[in-house]
């Protein structure tokens, strides 16, 4: 199974767009993600992340909540602009990838063909070519109880 995570909601963008932080309202979705996948039962075998500050973070949250001893991992090809599913995701298991919009969205579309738009700390999974989850962050947060 892959995991799409897009990164929480981030502070506007005034300056250098890799180094903005995620807001306290970015840092909550991020928990609920990771308290989300806990819940489901998910247990992630590699997390990997867009060297952005935002999604750097949004990684480490999501990480410590599942209570697993994962350091995320920096992806460049995550930075934006688009990649590969799956060359980045080959022989990892089952994974979590952190990111970017309109990244992760084009790539559930071209493993689906599905047209999707992820929201802001909104998570998908994907397995063989099928989209078995969409969540929004109110939806995780459910999940997260």
């Amino acid at each position: 199974m892959i995991w799409l995570l897009r990164h929480g909601d981030a502070e506007d963008g005034d300056g250098d767009d890799a180094v903005r932080k995620l807001t306290d309202k970015g840092v909550r979705q991020s928990e609920w993600a990771g308290r989300a996948l806990a819940e489901l039962g998910v247990h992630i075998e590699a997390c990997l992340t867009s060297p952005k500050v935002r999604a750097l973070e949004t990684a480490r949250i999501a990480c410590e909540q599942l209570n697993l001893d994962l350091e995320p991992e920096v992806e460049q090809d995550l930075e934006g602009g688009g990649f590969d599913l799956a060359t980045v995701t080959a022989g990892r298991g089952e994974v979590l990838l952190v990111g970017h919009e309109p990244d992760f969205s084009n790539a559930i579309g071209d493993a689906t063909g599905s047209r999707v738009k992820l929201k802001k700390g909104g998570l998908a999974a994907l397995e063989d070519g099928v989209l078995h989850v969409l969540a929004r962050p109110a939806e995780l947060k459910r999940i997260a109880g």
